[in-house]
């Protein structure tokens, strides 16, 4: 049978209750030259031809094995397990199959429950979910449940937050009457406080902090959950998980919900994706959790079961009620993660995450004895860290990309008055003669 599209009275009624006399009124906005464009899709090839297309294309692509990279700033280059890549790539694991029943998905789920479970202990707090797209939904998603969860109208965050995820969570607000602010950070690069406790009032849903920040800085936050919930506020932390298997975890800040990039544990730069959102809760804002959770439970026979739980969306309950539409999780990263977390151990990470501050603080503590090069030394950091160049740094990059050698991330496009300022960033993939080739080459700049 075929399909039946909307008759000519259903179209009639359609434009007419939304005010124009014809489809082509509709459209008139669009140029006429985009209305009818000329698609052009090229001769069909053989499988070979594809795979050296491909291969061709793929050929262009600069990577960390070409370059020496100090690249940062959200995204990680760190060891990855070969059994890791092992596991991941088991076939059972390689779906896009959502675990909707429970007695075909068992594996799956076990495997969300088991990196639920490892997340709550490296955060530090209550409940996890099944992950979100990336850490920049995932924290706008935790905006949403601090708005909703106090019934006000205003989030804070600092400036001193990753610039992507403080513009998606203003993309998420807007055409909504919420309103998000943001206060500053000092010379340091720490969060304004004076700036900071002048905003918090009776209308501010949630506070949102990065520990390490976007330039490395691992923040003071004593104190400010007590002023936060002595407010009515919810506190809300984002950080590179690794840091918290040596700094405060947001538990022990007394964070009520930790969202954030999973990346680090287990995920290649890849580019820029894909990667995992972490979200991670107290166990008073359990029930408002977005995305999918896995649990334990038992089956008629009283053996051990896994089953999807507590899914407050659209898809399973009237949407006006629902905490969110996301739908979906990250299941092959989040197992990536999960095998990361397992295979390192909790000594491991802690390992992992000493030897990153230990690279950082070399290479700081390197290039603040060069003379067209300032650092902060006074603050720890953690993976990554400011540096100001006396010369434009425009040719401070060309020219360390011309010895292969990426320099870092210019700060000015996103925050203006950081002129000729990059973050730098070294994890355990330097080695000391990677560090110290990369400052005797900044010294020739």
């Amino acid at each position: 049978m075929p399909y039946l599209s909307l008759t000519e009275e259903d179209k009639k009624a359609f434009l007419h209750q939304i005010g124009v006399r014809s489809f082509s009124e509709l459209i008139a906005s669009i140029p006429q030259s985009l209305r009818d464009p000329k698609v052009s899709i090229p001769e069909a090839l053989s499988e070979p031809e594809v795979q050296g297309l491909i291969t061709r294309l793929g050929g262009k692509n600069t990577t960390t094995k070409d370059f020496l990279s100090f690249l940062g700033a959200g995204s990680y280059e760190h060891f990855i397990p070969a059994a890791l890549v092992e596991i991941i790539s088991r076939q059972e694991f390689l779906t896009a199959y959502t675990p909707y029943q429970p007695e075909a998905s068992q594996g799956t789920l076990q495997a969300i429950y088991e990196y639920q479970s490892l997340m709550t202990e490296l955060t530090g707090l209550a409940v996890s979910n099944a992950s979100h797209y990336d850490g920049a939904t995932s924290l706008a998603e935790a905006a949403l449940v601090a708005l909703k969860h106090t019934d006000r109208s205003r989030v804070l965050v600092a400036r001193s937050v990753h610039p992507h995820y403080r513009e998606t969570i203003r993309t998420y607000l807007a055409g909504t009457p919420y309103v998000l602010e943001e206060f500053g950070f000092d010379a340091g690069g720490s969060f304004n406080r004076q700036e900071f406790l002048e905003k918090l009032d009776g209308n501010v849903a949630g506070v949102i902090f990065q520990t390490p920040n976007f330039f490395g800085v691992v923040e003071d936050l004593e104190g400010m959950s007590e002023k936060i919930r002595a407010n009515g506020s919810v506190m809300i932390l984002t950080g590179d998980p690794l840091s918290f298997a040596i700094f405060r975890t947001p538990g022990e800040w007394g964070a009520d919900i930790a969202a954030g990039e999973g990346q680090p544990l287990g995920l290649p730069m890849s580019f820029g994706g894909p990667y995992l959102g972490y979200f991670v809760t107290s166990q008073a804002l359990m029930r408002r959790i977005p995305g999918r959770l896995a649990g334990l439970t038992q089956d008629a026979d009283g053996k051990r079961a896994f089953c999807l739980t507590l899914q407050a969306r659209e898809q399973h309950i009237r949407r006006e009620r629902a905490g969110s539409n996301i739908c979906s999780n990250q299941a092959l990263c989040a197992l990536a993660a999960c095998s990361y977390m397992t295979l390192l151990g909790k000594q491991g990470i802690r390992e992992v995450a000493e030897i990153n501050c230990d690279r950082a603080s070399y290479l700081r503590s390197q290039i603040s004895k060069l003379k067209n090069f300032e650092v902060e030394t006074s603050q720890t950091i953690f993976n990554e860290f400011r540096v100001k160049s006396k010369k434009p740094f425009a040719k401070v990059e060309e020219k360390m990309k011309a010895w292969k050698i990426f320099p870092g991330v210019a700060l000015q496009p996103f925050y203006p008055e950081l002129k000729d300022q990059f973050l730098v960033c070294a994890t355990e993939t330097k080695s000391k003669e990677d560090l110290d080739r990369f400052v005797e080459a900044l010294e020739k700049c």
